[in-house]
């Protein structure tokens, strides 16, 4: 991963990425996943992108050297906070009647001083999602271990996303938490229309006949 930050770089065309670790339980996690890794980029163009996923050094280093990869191809609907103090996603975004599947990025730094708040209310909020109407699939990524984390989840619907976020108790008790607490230094909170889903993880497409 540290030899694709040269090529990510130099592409003036990516206008934002990350490279990250993974985490094994499909959330923000502090058992990392070793054989997994993760790549967010942000493209001006659609056509930016079909060119990197055909011909760059990075694709072919996959094709050689991975057992298997997956891609997700979104347009964000909606983007909050910052990243590195970076809006990665925009600002503006064009009013939308948009009713599919939903992924969500949820990226935060947590402060140091609030890493036993947050990691202690961690496994309880997971397994809320897990069980959560209209949940389809979350990978949990990360820049730095324990305080740089994210989530990156698909739902049914945007109604499914809210009815989690604010329909329980306990995860609104949490929410509550974050705000008190201040538990984090910078957060970024992001919705995403699936535009593709391409390849496989533990052999098949976690979207298959979803999109």
């Amino acid at each position: 991963m540290a030899i694709h930050r040269l090529p990510l770089s130099l592409n003036k065309k990516c206008s934002f990425y990350r490279l990250m670790g993974s985490g094994r339980n499909g959330t923000f996690d502090l058992s990392p996943d070793l054989q997994q890794w993760a790549l967010l980029a942000v493209w001006k163009k659609q056509e930016d992108f079909d060119t990197f996923y055909a011909e760059s050094f990075i694709s072919r280093w996959w094709s050689n050297f991975t057992q298997e990869k997956w891609t997700v191809l979104c347009k964000p609907l909606s983007s909050h906070g910052t990243w590195n103090n970076q809006t990665p996603f925009g600002k503006d975004f064009d009013p939308t009647t948009y009713t599919g599947p939903v992924a969500v990025l949820t990226r935060a730094t947590i402060r140091l001083s609030k890493l036993k708040g947050f990691w202690s209310n961690v496994d309880h909020v997971a397994q809320l999602m897990l069980k959560a109407k209209g949940y389809i699939t979350s990978f949990g990524i990360g820049e730095a271990p324990v305080y740089k984390q994210a989530t990156f989840s698909v739902w049914q619907s945007a109604e499914d996303i809210k009815a989690f976020a604010y329909g329980s108790a306990e995860h609104r008790e949490v929410i509550k938490k974050t705000r008190e607490e201040n538990w984090y230094s910078e957060e970024l909170f992001a919705r995403f229309k699936i535009i593709k889903s391409m390849g496989t993880l533990s052999g098949k497409d976690p979207l298959e006949n979803i999109i």
